[in-house]
């Protein structure tokens, strides 16, 4: 890779300083981010990495305007013996692309997604922490930067990637987590955009999720939006129940996230020799499970001590000996290079 410009002497002063025994979730810039713009045809070509700062974007821009944008999630872990690697990461192109297909938006391939990925993870490598004391979180954005005055896509698409180090989520079960099922509002629709990650999914659900952790709770719980029966997602990750060897998940179906944690699960949990379904699951169902545990990149695997539904109040077992603990800590050792990974799931950032 060629040299690139550094950041100057204020991201030299932040490197050299930072503690990564108390990483948290809070801003960390790091050295660079790639940008890449569509053409008139909608391909897209001459990407290129940039040092991480602010971005020009017209006031007409769909995305400004009508919220045609999107995000995706990644982590770069680093494993025992100092390599980099990714989980996945054509999964989330996959998921880009159709969340694009969804908002009008021309996309980059697979392998364009992928390359800027490695490209960016390689460039911002000093940034990801220690084995075991965090991750180097990337943040694929796609969106509508071209201008439009009507209501209408945008006419170029600009796809840019962040990386900022993080702890990590799942500590143990000091970090379980106590879920507030929400009766009423729900978070997605049928027909609307809760299956892609959408930028406009999010805030409309900040301020339930702020009074419910006004009340102590850790994350809000939402209910299908027609019968208001039906678990679906929390907040920002999926859910899962165990009950005996059976472990379930709800059914996509357009308003829950394919999450490629959720799908990784999925298949481990078969190979573990447990049942493993998508199926819808009754509020009543969910409440009477052994274990509860949600799944996202930020949060890994994180088990659920309890949850409260209508002022009824529900434990789940947690911690060690548990279904949530066994599958966590596969799938943690596949991430981390603890374990071999023989499904093709790793890549290796040399």
């Amino acid at each position: 890779m060629a040299t690139l410009a550094t950041n100057g002497d204020e991201s030299e002063e932040r490197h050299a300083t930072m503690d990564w025994e108390q990483l948290s979730y809070a801003v960390i810039p790091t050295d660079y981010m790639y940008v890449m713009k569509s053409n008139p045809d909608g391909t897209f070509s001459d990407g290129a990495l940039v040092p991480f700062g602010t971005i020009e974007i017209n006031p007409h821009s769909s995305v400004l305007n009508y919220g045609q944008g999107l995000f995706e999630g990644m982590k770069a872990y680093r494993t025992p013996t100092g390599e980099v690697q990714i989980f996945r990461p054509e999964e989330n192109a996959i998921r880009m692309q159709m969340g694009a297909e969804r908002l009008l938006m021309a996309s980059p391939t697979v392998d364009q997604y992928v390359d800027a990925v490695k490209q960016v993870v390689r460039a911002n490598m000093r940034w990801v922490p220690p084995h075991g004391k965090g991750t180097l979180y990337i943040r694929p954005l796609l969106f509508g930067s071209g201008s439009v005055m009507g209501i209408a896509p945008a006419p170029q698409t600009t796809f840019l990637i962040f990386t900022n180090p993080i702890a990590n989520a799942y500590k143990g079960t000091s970090t379980s987590l106590s879920l507030l099922v929400h009766h009423s509002l729900p978070r997605a629709f049928p027909g609307g955009t809760g299956g892609i990650k959408n930028i406009s999914n999010y805030s409309p659900v900040f301020q339930v999720v702020k009074e419910a952790k006004v009340k102590g709770f850790s994350d809000v719980l939402f209910l299908d939006a027609v019968e208001h029966k039906y678990v679906e997602e929390v907040s920002s990750c999926n859910v899962f129940i165990v009950k005996g060897d059976k472990i379930s998940t709800s059914p996509t179906a357009g308003t829950i996230l394919p999450g490629v944690t959720r799908k990784s699960i999925l298949q481990l949990a078969l190979e573990l020799g447990y049942q493993a379904e998508e199926i819808r699951i009754s509020v009543d169902e969910f409440l009477e499970a052994d274990e509860v545990f949600c799944t996202g990149t930020a949060v890994g695997i994180s088990d659920v001590c309890s949850a409260t539904y209508m002022d009824k109040k529900v434990e789940f077992k947690t911690g060690e000996n548990t279904v949530t603990r066994k599958l966590f800590e596969t799938i943690r050792g596949i991430q981390n290079g603890l374990t071999e990974d023989n499904r093709g799931w790793v890549v290796k950032i040399d």
